[in-house]
């Protein structure tokens, strides 16, 4: 681990129903459609020199769905879509793998597939952060739990399957959201304000 004179706190995010429209498996580009709002709220961020880390599955590469080359078009058109309102990712993490992948090299019961928290501690050593002092925002349980796991605050988003696992699936968990909000936007305004940031519609 490089030397940090000071642990900073992050916002890890899922991608699939947080920052981009839930698809089922992104398998082509033209799948690729950033929610409102996302860029704005990533911008926000950025602003406040906050790191903004994804944190994602992509298990398809694992079932042979799509190959490596179309991920990175996809995390390319991501990050040019962001850039293009002034907005970038201080981080990208994948985990590729699945205990029935078709090719070997991604077969593995891993530490890194969420809810496994192998991601965001990587994350944590590569870039400086406080993982008690982050918050981790997704729009499934198994993000929820990955980030209670290693101390972060919890947010769950009600876009992608966010309403209907909040409605079906939470109520029996163990581990609650510490908020609920209603999209990326929402949810880096309760963010920043537990920081002890004043609101960006004040700041406006």
């Amino acid at each position: 681990m490089q030397p940090h004179a000071t642990l900073k706190p992050a916002v890890f995010l899922d991608r699939d129903g947080t920052i981009n429209e839930q698809m089922g498996y992104i398998n082509h580009l033209s799948r690729f459609h950033l929610l409102p709002g996302v860029a704005r709220a990533i911008r926000q961020l950025n602003g406040l020199a906050i790191p903004v880390v994804v944190v994602t599955n992509q298990s398809g590469l694992a079932r042979g769905y799509f190959p490596e080359s179309l991920l990175d078009e996809v995390h390319a058109e991501l990050h040019d879509k962001l850039a293009q309102e002034g907005a970038h990712l201080d981080g990208l993490y994948i985990c590729p793998h699945h205990p029935e992948a078709k090719e070997e090299r991604y077969r593995a019961r891993c530490n890194c597939r969420k809810p496994a928290p192998g991601l965001l501690m990587q994350a944590a050593t590569e870039l400086g952060i406080d993982l008690n002092r982050s918050f981790m925002v997704g729009d499934r349980w198994s993000d929820l739990r990955c980030g209670a796991s290693v101390g972060t605050r919890t947010i769950l988003v009600l876009t992608g399957y966010g309403r209907g696992d909040a409605a079906y699936i939470g109520p029996k968990q163990e581990v609650q959201p510490d908020y609920v909000a209603e999209d990326l936007l929402v949810a880096v305004e309760w963010i920043t304000s537990q920081l002890g940031y004043e609101s960006a519609q004040k700041r406006a």
